[in-house]
């Protein structure tokens, strides 16, 4: 960490840091570190030479020497063009905070988003940070330097508000924002009213980014293992609900199912890359299901 940095903050914003850094660290050593192809593109940057043309593309930057050969149109890339751009959007909002085992939604937000701003400056591409709930409420543009890693750590470490999350506005400042192509990776828990979510995603995907959508829920918002008379308090101003959970149990998985389904298909048909992941799986173990997926 930067004698800068580290002169700017708190004691105790330090060492959450610290924590953060580590848990982060340990994914990406354990999982990340050996693999010696890019997960982005299937590719690290000394062997990106080419890239197929895409309607709209610059027709100045044809090989024609290879189109003569393979009859096929690509474009010469160089190291400016195959810096790969990460832009890490994380939720926020009340709804994160939850959680019955270890992490909350939030941190486990956090240490995925972590991790895969080290993977991407470990092979030397871009990585930004967006954290939001109604609005954008830090922001890192995407950037390779040297303190990097310690800006996005310091900008993770904000505090949960009781906001609800306002999907569209955000992912539509995204998308305005990102002057270059990038990959987009949204982690959130997807509480948020679902046609907002399409519409800000289908932006992001009408401007020619990549997008990867990681839903993060806790294993009591799936399973719905509560026993006994309980009161339940909605997180961003749902109010409150006093019940026998057994009661309610069967309606809320067939609905939980319904919503899920819902959110895989919409997502394929926008050619949105999606993933659900528990917060009980393993950190590290989840994170390389995600990457070797891509890689494959």
């Amino acid at each position: 960490m930067t004698r800068h940095l580290e002169k700017s903050l708190r004691p105790e914003e330090l060492a959450r840091i610290s924590r953060l850094e580590l848990r982060a660290g340990q994914v990406v050593e354990g999982f990340v570190s050996g693999m010696h192809r890019s997960p982005w593109f299937g590719q690290s940057l000394e062997f990106a030479q080419h890239r197929e043309y895409v309607a709209g593309d610059d027709l100045r930057r044809i090989d024609w020497k290879l189109w003569s050969r393979s009859d096929r149109y690509y474009l010469k890339q160089y190291e400016e063009d195959t810096n790969v751009r990460i832009m890490l959007v994380v939720d926020g909002s009340e709804s994160m905070q939850f959680g019955s085992g270890g992490l909350t939604k939030f941190e486990y937000a956090q240490t995925v988003a972590a991790a895969l701003c080290m993977l991407a400056l470990r092979q030397h591409d871009s990585a930004g940070l967006c954290v939001f709930d109604t609005d954008v409420r830090t922001q890192v543009p995407a950037s390779s330097r040297s303190n990097q890693l310690q800006t996005i750590m310091s900008a993770l470490q904000t505090e949960l508000t009781t906001g609800q999350t306002e999907i569209l506005s955000v992912l539509r400042r995204t998308a305005e924002t990102l002057n270059r192509r990038s990959i987009v990776i949204l982690l959130s828990d997807l509480l948020c009213p679902r046609e907002d979510l399409f519409k800000g995603l289908q932006l992001l995907r009408q401007r020619r980014h990549e997008v990867i959508v990681l839903q993060l829920l806790d294993d009591q918002e799936l399973d719905f293992g509560f026993s006994g008379t309980m009161r339940f308090e909605g997180l961003e101003s749902s109010g409150r609900l006093t019940c026998d959970p057994a009661a309610l149990r069967e309606g809320y998985l067939k609905a939980m199912q319904t919503f899920l389904e819902t959110i895989r298909r919409r997502c394929a048909g926008s050619e949105v890359d999606y993933r659900m992941i528990r917060t009980s799986e393993n950190l590290d173990a989840a994170l390389a299901q995600v990457l070797i997926r891509r890689m494959k």
